[in-house]
Parts: C-alpha cells; structure tokens; sequence
C-alpha cells in the first residue's frame, strides 16, 4: 500500500510564503498513475480542495482559494509533490493534506482520493 509523509508548514506572516512537501512510497511507474492532490480543514468545516496534478503533471486544477498564490509541481522521479504557498493570508491557516488520486485525473472532491497523508499545520498570523 502506498504511503504519503508530508513535511514543510509552520508559522509565518501574513505575506510569506511557505512550500510543503508530499513524498509518496510507491514505484515510479506507479507514481505517475495517479493525480496527486492537496486538501486543507479547519476545525468545524470540511475539506477544501487547494489544488491537483495529474499523474504526468500536465494539467493542474486549483481550487478559487488558490489560484494565482499557490503552484503545485510534481516530480515523477523522486515521487514527490510540492505546493508553493505565496502570498499567504490569515484565511489559509488550516491543516493541509496530500493525497493520491484514484485514477491519472485531478478531481476536486475528497471521494476521488484514496490515500492521505498525516497533515502538516499552517499559521498565518496578521
């Protein structure tokens, strides 16, 4: 079963930026079978779809919160995806979660991921 460790996050001012990390244990010919997607939650609200990569990393989607701040990239050779955080505001406090897709296609919705990983905290502060 394949496996993703996220590292990166933090605390940071308004107008930083931060760049999370999402290694995924898995063969690279499986790796890049699969969209790769980053999730956040704040407490008492559901999962906010950020932004996704498709398996070859030619097509992203980003979500409304994300667009024009974030950059997702992945790299199929070292099984690891990365989200680029700029510009960041109050608002994007929120745990963050990666997340492998069930087929090559970027979905937006948390049934089209099977695999989480262990979410990494980030804080903004105003």
């Amino acid at each position: 079963q394949m496996r993703l460790v996220q590292s990166g996050g933090g605390l940071v001012q308004a107008g930083g930026s931060l760049t999370l990390s999402c290694s995924v244990s898995a063969s690279e010919r499986t790796f890049a079978n699969f969209a790769v997607a980053w999730f956040r939650q704040t407490p008492g609200k559901e999962r906010e779809f950020v932004v996704g990569i498709s398996g070859s990393g030619g097509a992203t989607r980003y979500g409304g919160s994300a667009r024009g701040r974030f950059r997702i990239s992945r790299d199929n050779d070292k099984n690891v995806v990365n989200l680029e955080m700029n510009d960041l505001r109050p608002e994007d406090t929120a745990a963050y979660y990666c997340t492998l897709g069930r087929t090559y296609a970027v979905g937006a919705l948390s049934e089209h991921y099977a695999t989480w990983g262990q979410g990494t905290l980030v804080t903004v502060s105003s």
